[in-house]
């Protein structure tokens, strides 16, 4: 009699600490789009700071990739793409147009930016700035670098001295770094919104 109450016992307090002690899992989307390979650098320079964060799944894709589902999973979105004509790509501009409005899905849903570009100058933060006025529309909460050096994200230049690479799978570790440090603050963020 005694052993079967001591596990009732057990049982009804781990049962009143569960909702306690549980942690949700926490889902970061990066999202990106790569025409030379420079930006899907960057991606898995994100993804990587994202995952060192406990208690978070990521998912990182080509928006070609992703579909609404991806979306609504998602507890942040992160979104990368070339400098294009100081712009997005136009793939990256028709993936963000696709998104569900109706009703604000996408609502209180951390998002975050990142893009490559040739040259210094090239638009970097005009680009990272499109993305996140594209997001705070969808009534997203926008969530720079973690520094006053990123405010508006992360970006790389590949290819003005000194930073220009002479292949696809290279990129000055600053920038990496600054990717990296993007994805962690962006987690970080997600998993206090979640508590």
């Amino acid at each position: 009699m005694v052993l079967y109450m001591m596990k009732y016992v057990l049982l009804i307090f781990g049962l009143i600490m569960l909702p306690a002690t549980a942690v949700s899992q926490v889902n970061v989307l990066i999202v990106y789009d790569s025409q030379t390979g420079n930006t899907g650098l960057m991606a898995k320079a994100v993804a990587d700071g994202a995952e060192s964060v406990e208690g978070v799944e990521v998912l990182k894709q080509k928006t070609s990739e992703t579909t609404d589902d991806d979306l609504m999973r998602a507890n942040a979105i992160i979104v990368g793409s070339p400098v294009y004509n100081a712009n997005v790509t136009p793939e990256v501009s028709r993936f963000i147009a696709s998104w569900p409005f109706e009703d604000q899905p996408l609502k209180d849903k951390i998002g975050a930016a990142f893009v490559t570009a040739g040259g210094i100058s090239a638009g970097e933060e005009i680009v990272q700035m499109n993305i996140l006025q594209s997001m705070l529309v969808f009534g997203m909460i926008a969530v720079g670098g973690p520094e006053w050096t990123q405010p508006f994200g992360a970006s790389a230049i590949t290819g003005e001295y000194p930073f220009d690479v002479d292949s696809s799978d290279e990129i000055d570790e600053q920038f990496l770094e600054k990717a990296r440090a993007l994805g962690v603050r962006v987690a970080e963020t997600a998993v206090k919104f979640n508590k």
